[in-house]
């Protein structure tokens, strides 16, 4: 299961639509939140496929890192920009 952006000058602007959520939408079947951003936090809902990609594997473990497995968003919260989550995302989808 993956996602298809329609053809659009912005491929980013739609993969934020399309990934982001608000903070009351439920999860879908399939798919995990987690919040994104280096100092306000952005919950993007992203599908459970992405944790088989070693570049998302990596972002995880900084994420470990950073944060340890109990954070006060009561969320995954994986340190990074919202550009380079987004970057990672687009890569993740096209590959």
């Amino acid at each position: 299961m993956g996602f298809r952006l329609p053809r659009i000058v912005n491929p980013k602007q739609s993969l934020k639509r399309t990934l982001s959520f608000s903070e009351t939408t439920v999860v879908p079947k399939g798919h995990f939140a987690v919040y994104v951003g280096e100092v306000e936090k952005k919950r993007f809902v992203v599908p459970i496929s992405f944790l088989k990609h070693h570049s998302f594997k990596i972002l995880l473990s900084e994420a470990e890192e950073e944060y340890g497995f109990n954070h006060p968003m009561g969320a995954l919260t994986i340190p990074c920009s919202e550009e380079a989550f987004l970057d990672l995302i687009g890569s993740l989808q096209s590959s």
